[in-house]
């Protein structure tokens, strides 16, 4: 069994349309605060990432944000835990994976899915073994999850390595995953 101490958040700088993706930041920040992991995310004050900060801090949390200077004029949240700004943002990715354990996708936009992407690739190449998870808010990743499972069929990605990603609509259902977490990676080239 994991310990997760610093969980990664991936989300939207805007909330959207649909409120269960608020609930659930709600129910994971909860979830997060009840069991003393702190939350590393990209440092905004707007959207879900602004309302899973808000949330975590109000219940007494730890929030680390991370995001570059040029961003940080405009969107920081300046009442974090600690606010860390960089340079660049391949700088601020680089940190946000360092000082976290874990990472979870909540619903969100490009930035969202590129940040994901990045840390299960690093994953299936053995850079790092820490859990990759997906919040599947009211069904919002399951075409993606669909289509990690047609890799696999059309021999694009090992069976194995996709069970490397985790996903559940249920917050509690997915932390509870992450912590579970004993799949090793299979190389890529063999």
């Amino acid at each position: 069994m994991r310990t997760l101490r610093e969980l990664c958040v991936f989300c939207g700088s805007s909330t959207g349309t649909n409120p269960t993706h608020s609930a659930n930041a709600k129910a994971l920040a909860e979830l997060m605060v009840a069991d003393d992991i702190g939350l590393v995310y990209g440092g905004g004050e707007t959207g879900l990432m602004g309302l899973i900060a808000d949330t975590i801090l109000a219940l007494g949390g730890r929030v680390t944000g991370v995001i570059p200077v040029s961003l940080g004029k405009e969107v920081a949240h300046r009442g974090l835990t600690e606010l860390i700004e960089t340079d660049t943002m391949h700088q601020r990715k680089a940190l946000m994976y360092e000082r976290s354990d874990s990472f979870i996708a909540m619903p969100g936009g490009f930035g969202t899915l590129e940040e994901v992407a990045e840390v299960a690739t690093w994953r299936q190449i053995g850079v790092h073994d820490k859990p990759v998870g997906f919040l599947d808010s009211d069904g919002f990743y399951t075409q993606l999850l669909a289509w990690f499972d047609r890799a696999v069929d059309d021999g694009l990605l090992k069976a194995k390595n996709r069970q490397l990603i985790h996903a559940s609509a249920d917050p509690a259902a997915l932390l509870d995953m992450l912590r579970s977490d004993d799949v090793a990676y299979e190389p890529k080239w063999q």
